[in-house]
């Protein structure tokens, strides 16, 4: 990106998701945004799940039906953001980049995937009351 293109992405609010989509976060970068926080996804309008990012690369995912999953995060060969899970092994791999309202990520694992944005972020845990609780 050229200097001049830098400060117009800067300056105009309207060019925001044009340099977002210009370079996904490194792997230092993503890491410095979101250890100690948990964020909220939407997908279309609706919400979608929540992650906490936890220390040493650890983290607990929901789809804010109160059961969460454990897991962690390293980056790949090409650069991706990669997750696995306790009940999912195999690498589900992301790009994230910086939009105008926040984390803009996509799934890389399936091309023809929804794009999940930031609708929040909190420094509280995730809540994980876990399934059927009470029955």
């Amino acid at each position: 990106m050229t200097a001049r293109a830098l400060i117009l992405c800067l300056i105009t609010m309207t060019a925001g998701p044009a340099c977002a989509a210009d370079r996904p976060m490194t792997a230092a970068e993503f890491e410095a945004y979101t250890t100690g926080k948990t964020f909220y996804y939407g997908n279309g309008g609706a919400p979608y799940g929540a992650e906490e990012y936890l220390g040493n690369r650890y983290v607990r995912w929901s789809f804010l039906d109160g059961d969460c999953k454990e897991g962690r995060w390293f980056t790949d060969e090409a650069g991706l953001i990669c997750f696995t899970y306790e009940d999912r092994p195999e690498p589900q791999c992301w790009s994230f980049l910086h939009g105008p309202n926040g984390l803009i990520a996509r799934y890389e694992n399936d091309p023809n995937a929804t794009e999940l944005y930031e609708v929040r972020q909190s420094d509280a845990p995730l809540e994980c009351p876990g399934p059927k609780v009470g029955v």
